[in-house]
């Protein structure tokens, strides 16, 4: 049985992935790492510290005062923090899946590896607070996504098993994560990602979160 409907937050219910490449791009920019849109998405999912390490390994640059890694990483997320604000759009069938589950009398919650500062900027940005019961951020567990703590802790604060638990993720990294933790998993990556078999690990996949029906529901109830 599903008892809780847990989501992933950038990518899933908000279109917010553009605003963190853009603020990658411009941030990295500053200590002479020029990325393109398309080097941006080998990093989608991962939390922005480790972005940051990442690009470091690859492109080190002088860690002078204001661009140490600790600072890049902040200046991105303040920067996302920016643009998400101003123009992020819900993603395609995200309000109508909160819904869903509303109606079914199922407790949603998010569980990001964002900080808790975004997450309460995209529940305003988007007015879905009245949707969901609870949003956690992997920031205030001991792990980020992959590791599945973020998943384990939402559960813990709906108290419902994770096994009766379903999760969506638009990301390799954070489906490993709610995988982990031994929910049911609903993959809805990227057009340029669908086929990786990095999905492989989910109960379903689908091209968009439109595509969530009862008759998906169905199959993981009876």
């Amino acid at each position: 049985m599903i008892h809780a409907a847990i989501f992933d937050m950038d990518g899933l219910l908000v279109d917010s992935e553009p605003h963190w490449r853009a603020a990658e791009r411009n941030v990295f920019g500053q200590v002479g790492l020029n990325l393109t849109d398309e080097e941006c998405k080998r990093t989608t999912g991962l939390p922005i510290p480790a972005v940051v390490d990442y690009w470091y390994v690859r492109h080190p640059w002088p860690e002078r005062p204001g661009q140490t890694k600790g600072e890049i990483a902040d200046a991105i997320t303040a920067g996302a923090h920016d643009l998400i604000g101003r123009f992020a759009e819900p993603m395609p069938g995200a309000i109508a899946v909160l819904e869903f589950f509303g109606q079914q009398g199922i407790p949603a919650a998010i569980a990001s590896a964002s900080p808790m500062s975004l997450i309460e900027l995209v529940v305003r940005r988007l007015n879905i607070g009245a949707y969901l019961t609870l949003w956690h951020s992997a920031t205030l567990e001991a792990r980020n996504k992959p590791a599945p703590d973020v998943y384990i802790g939402t559960a813990r604060k709906l108290g419902v098993a994770t096994a009766d638990c379903l999760a969506f993720e638009d990301s390799g990294t954070g489906l490993l994560s709610a995988h982990s933790a031994g929910m049911h998993t609903v993959a809805v990556p990227a057009d340029f990602e669908y086929d990786d078999p990095k999905f492989d690990l989910a109960t379903f996949k689908i091209p968009s979160l439109t595509a969530f029906d009862q008759t998906f529901f169905d199959s993981l109830t009876h």
